[in-house]
């Protein structure tokens, strides 16, 4: 793939997304651009992405290596590896495993209703006041995770919890950022005292958390009987030949935990930020009694509208705007000779939120259960109201590898 002029971007993370849109303008749905001094294709357009990587799946489905993040996760785990037999391997075991410990299922339905609880009961201590829904949502999110890995809950002001989360957060804000760029860009400044070493430093201090999670799973575990994803793990490092290793597992771990963590609260974030600036939309939503007939607990099977909403939401959060970038694994075109852009009518089959192709999300059917349950739950009990003394809200998102709204408090109210 070539361009007539060879473009060299070098800025914040948020101007990216808006610049992509200006290459589609200009350029047509597939284009050719230099990062700094390495050289990307952009593609835009339903029928562009899924011609690369649904159609031509294999021939797109590499991760591009020698990046920061390569190097923080030391090319292990399952998100960031390259394609290959290894990823594929892993790939293969992540959802075989999820399956076994019911995703999908009644029982992971019942692990998050018993997280939504212990958010209840924190919300019950708001009741007439604002709160930062934040910390909520993050642990919701982060428990629902530690359940299938590690098959324990943790308390909102649990150390694991509050360090785990803020360690990646500001990872995600280095690697996206400026300096992440900077580092991908020019190798020869990676040994410099720089601000991207700070990453490193927050991946050993995820680490240093999760190793005696792993030792004390290696001690306490029947072989052949697992109790979560770890037990799983270290059932296959038993078997001849195997692949797996403790530094795989580590990486995995933090693979899983962190991706499944940061993009469901973020959407959960932006659901509710919505909610409370649009009280009727969430009035509407709130008509639960009625389609429930009394039940104590909300299948999600009972409410195909909701889930419509759920859609609308990730429609307008658009929480992984550019996707974790893809390379080719061989030589091959991609060709979109069209500079003419549709209207502003999206297609349903271009309603990607979880990616598609062989590296869609392996925790969708996870993710998609608990925005239900978490949601219809939540309004069942609660209204959510903008504070009178908060002035306007800012619809503007902040940019990183996930699009969050900004900060926001909101008041919490019994639903009548």
């Amino acid at each position: 793939l070539t361009s007539e002029s060879r473009i060299y971007v070098m800025n914040q993370f948020k101007h990216t997304l808006f610049f992509s849109f200006q290459l589609r303008r200009t350029y047509g749905n597939t284009c050719s651009l230099f990062i700094g001094p390495r050289p990307a294709v952009v593609t835009n357009g339903i029928k562009a992405i899924r011609e690369a990587i649904v159609i031509r799946s294999a021939a797109f489905a590499g991760r591009p290596q020698n990046l920061l993040f390569n190097y923080l996760t030391e090319r292990k785990g399952v998100i960031f590896v390259d394609y290959g037999p290894h990823w594929k391997e892993h790939r293969r075991f992540t959802l075989m495993t999820f399956k076994n410990f019911g995703l999908g299922q009644t029982s992971m339905e019942d692990r998050i209703n018993e997280e939504i609880e212990h958010a209840i009961k924190t919300l019950e201590q708001s009741i007439g006041k604002t709160l930062n829904p934040q910390v909520v949502f993050y642990n919701i999110a982060s428990n629902v995770i530690c359940q299938v890995l590690f098959g324990k809950h943790y308390g909102y002001d649990d150390k694991f919890i509050r360090v785990i989360i803020h360690c990646y957060g500001e990872t995600l804000k280095i690697t996206t950022g400026l300096w992440g760029m900077l580092y991908n860009s020019f190798p020869l400044i990676r040994k410099l005292p720089l601000p991207f070493k700070n990453a490193f430093k927050n991946y050993q201090t995820m680490k240093d958390l999760v190793n005696p999670l792993l030792k004390e799973h290696k001690e306490s575990r029947t072989p052949g009987e697992p109790r979560d994803l770890i037990d799983c793990n270290l059932d296959e490092m038993e078997k001849v030949y195997s692949s797996f290793s403790e530094d795989q597992l580590l990486m995995y771990v933090l693979d899983i935990h962190c991706t499944g963590t940061d993009t469901t609260s973020n959407t959960l974030l932006t659901a509710f930020f919505y909610l409370v600036n649009y009280p009727r939309i969430q009035e509407q939503c709130q008509q639960i009694n009625r389609v429930l007939g009394g039940k104590d607990q909300i299948s999600y099977q009972d409410m195909p509208y909701m889930q419509a909403v759920i859609h609308e939401v990730q429609r307008v959060a658009n929480i992984v705007p550019l996707s974790v970038f893809h390379c080719t694994t061989k030589d091959t075109d991609l060709m979109d000779n069209s500079a003419t852009i549709e209207g502003n009518f999206l297609k349903r089959e271009a309603f990607v939120p979880f990616s598609t192709g062989p590296r869609v999300c392996p925790g969708e059917a996870l993710a998609r259960m608990e925005l239900f349950l978490v949601i219809v739950t939540l309004l069942k009990k609660f209204t959510f109201a903008w504070p009178e003394d908060a002035g306007e809200p800012d619809f503007t998102p902040i940019y990183g590898f996930t699009m969050t709204p900004k900060l926001y408090r909101m008041k919490v109210q019994l639903t009548k």
